[in-house]
Parts: structure tokens; sequence; C-alpha cells
């Protein structure tokens, strides 16, 4: 068994005799654990969220022909997946939803990264 790995008998016990698993500071609420407090630094960083519904490729010729109420084909078929991208990197698929009177997403699928 690797070092970073504990099996179920090391984390039971009695809670009541056992110190917290979670400290607690009356002026801030219940102290973050470890991973979650090194992400506070980054908590108030603006990012750009897209849902892309789908693509179209047009000359500009066609773009400038297009008016009210023009209907613009897009490569997705009804129903399928959107793609989610935060800051233009491809993060998660994804469905819309409707909330109230406004549209939403739903995500479905995570992307995983082959950046490390």
């Amino acid at each position: 068994m690797a070092d970073d790995e504990l099996e179920l008998t090391e984390l039971e016990g009695d809670a009541a005799s056992g110190p917290p698993l979670v400290a607690e500071d009356d002026s801030e609420g219940p102290e973050l654990p470890r991973s979650a407090r090194d992400l506070e630094a980054v908590y108030d960083i603006p990012v750009q969220v897209s849902a892309v519904l789908g693509k179209a490729t047009m000359q500009v010729s066609q773009l400038l022909k297009l008016g009210r109420g023009a209907v613009v084909e897009l490569d997705r078929k009804v129903g399928e997946a959107i793609d989610i991208y935060v800051n233009n990197r491809l993060v998660a698929r994804g469905e819309v939803v409707v909330v109230e009177d406004r549209l939403g997403v739903t995500m479905t699928e995570i992307i995983k990264s082959d950046r490390s």
C-alpha cells in the first residue's frame, strides 16, 4: 500500500474522543481542508466562460446579407452536447437548460486535459 493511501480502519474510531477532522474558528466559520485552502488565492480571479452551441463557416459577403430573422445553420444537431470553454480552453460538454426565464447550461461531461 502506498504512503498516501489510507485504509478504512485508520479512519475508524470514536469521533467524540478523537480530534476533529475540520478545525473550527468562530471568527471565520469552519476552516477549510488544506487542499481547499491552497485554492483560496485564486477564488477572486475572473474567468471567461463560453457555451458554444455550434459553429458555421461563411463568406463575408454571405454574412453581410444576413438580416433580422435570418437563420444560420450550425454544425450540431438538436440534442447534441454543446462545448463549454473556460478562458478559450474546452473543459466540459453539456446541455442547454431553462432556469426560470433564462437559459443555462448543465455540465454532463468533464474534459480531462493532457496538460500537467
